[in-house]
């Protein structure tokens, strides 16, 4: 009766999930992004019980095919950033095509949210004063200052090759770095120049001169909303609700709500909430979670994705490894290939698999498996290649199988190392683990990230504390493993 019971239970959620399919919201990893997903979802959430934001996805490309796999249903985005990066193939010279354009993507997009956040040069008054810089071209005049540009910003169409090659600019010492730590490499005085978004909290805290962009360079970055063209048709109740937001937020408005959360740390939930509240008449519930609560719950995120990803790596590695030590050839195949994984950065292996797999816990396990072979596979074959070879035939000499004597001699002599390997990939995976919250996957990279981008120090420690204590305790785990699996005698 009890498990007929349960049986009807699970039925009716899984119903009910697929009546309610999740809608996903996105944002980038900056404040102002982040802010305007949580009101979208905030908004999707008072009329469909099944919202969800996925923050912090990092650049404007992993939003942009995410949103073209279905990976999120609608995140914010900047007219500039569709014409120059997304669509820059198309060569848009009228943004009153964009909506046009973007329907052979199936994607749709929305008029203006009201405020336009184009990207400025921004230095200290007090140098700017000194060096009588008032002006983008006045850059020209002093090659000797130093640039500190956002990462995207270096790279994108209408970023800073564009703007050298435009402005003539002469500067070569040219860094790029994380939007909010560049604030505080201009502050410190390690970094000249930066480049700002013009609706920044930053801009009134740090009292920063905005360059005039005198020649006219940077082009209107209007706030509006992508949304995949579908929910116009199977969610109409909730777009309607969420195009309301259309002309309804100013310059002035969205300054203050960053200025909300980056200088009086405030959360988004809590700013967003009370933006609702104000333009919409609609109570919007916030959670508050102490900090043991979200300790416990990133904690669960980070053993999962270390968890599946090294016993994936352990299963196929320790085969491959004694594949490696019984063909010379294949050895050479098998640990050049793990090695050259080894060599991809660990952030650049997790974007690359999102093509594969999407956003969330998929790719970032999958590359966190990958890293994790090299070490097992590396050790498992010198473990192998230890062993002697008048144990080796003394072992043939009592007619042992090749199973047998892999089972009984020649696994148990090279356990050892075997281990040793399998404990550095695990405490590397720890700390590589902390790169999923770039993709939505959660565990401690979620504070880290959040605490850098909103300059706590305490946000950041809560995430980097706990994962240096996990690598901790897996390795000492691991030196407590060696009395269970290494035999006595080769201790």
């Amino acid at each position: 009766m009890k498990f007929s019971i349960f049986l009807i239970i699970i039925l009716g959620l899984s119903l009910y999930s697929q009546d309610f399919p999740e809608i996903r919201t996105g944002s980038k990893k900056f404040t102002e992004s982040v802010i305007l997903g949580e009101i979208v979802s905030q908004l999707v959430g008072t009329v469909h019980p099944n919202s969800i934001h996925l923050k912090q996805l990092g650049g404007t490309r992993i939003l942009w095919n995410a949103l073209i796999q279905g990976e999120i249903s609608i995140y914010p985005e900047y007219t500039g950033t569709i014409i120059q990066e997304i669509l820059a193939g198309d060569e848009i010279k009228d943004p009153d095509s964009l909506p046009r354009i973007l329907l052979k993507y199936r994607i749709s997009m929305s008029q203006p949210l009201g405020f336009n956040n184009t990207y400025a040069l921004g230095m200290k008054k007090e140098l700017s004063r000194r060096l009588n810089i008032e002006t983008i071209s006045d850059l020209k005049k002093h090659p000797d200052l130093v640039f500190g540009f956002t990462n995207e910003f270096m790279d994108r169409q209408d970023g800073w090759p564009s703007l050298r090659s435009y402005y003539h600019l002469p500067q070569d010492h040219v860094q790029g770095l994380d939007h909010d730590l560049a604030y505080r490499g201009l502050a410190s005085g390690s970094i000249d120049v930066i480049d700002l978004y013009s609706t920044d909290a930053e801009i009134a805290y740090y009292n920063l001169k905005v360059l005039q962009d005198d020649q006219d360079f940077f082009t209107d970055y209007k706030a509006v909303l992508l949304y995949r063209e579908e929910l116009l048709y199977s969610h109409k109740e909730v777009m309607d609700r969420i195009l309301k937001l259309e002309g309804m937020i100013s310059d002035s408005q969205m300054i203050s709500m960053n200025s909300k959360v980056k200088i009086d740390g405030n959360s988004e939930r809590q700013v967003s909430a009370e933006f609702i509240r104000r333009n919409f008449s609609l109570d919007v519930e916030v959670e508050k979670k102490n900090r043991l609560d979200r300790i416990l719950k990133r904690t669960g995120e980070h053993l999962f994705l270390v968890a599946v990803s090294l016993l994936g790596a352990i299963l196929l590695s320790i085969p491959l490894g004694i594949l490696a030590f019984r063909s010379v050839k294949a050895g050479q195949v098998i640990l050049g290939i793990v090695g050259i994984i080894q060599t991809i950065p660990s952030l650049a292996l997790i974007v690359f698999m999102i093509p594969l797999l999407g956003i969330g816990t998929e790719p970032a396990i999958m590359a966190l498996f990958l890293y994790s072979l090299l070490p097992i596979v590396r050790n498992t074959h010198n473990g192998m290649q230890e062993i002697t070879q008048p144990i080796r035939e003394s072992a043939e000499a009592l007619g042992m199988t090749p199973f047998m004597k892999l089972r009984l001699i020649e696994l148990p002599l090279a356990s050892r190392n075997i281990l040793a390997g399998i404990k550095t990939s695990a405490v590397i995976n720890v700390g590589t683990a902390t790169l999923g919250a770039l993709i939505g996957a959660g565990g401690y990279g979620q504070p880290i990230l959040t605490g850098i981008r909103l300059d706590n120090v305490s946000l950041i420690l809560e995430g980097a504390i706990p994962a240096a204590l996990l690598a901790l305790l897996v390795q000492w785990l691991f030196d407590l493993s060696e009395h269970l699996f290494v035999p006595k005698g080769i201790r």
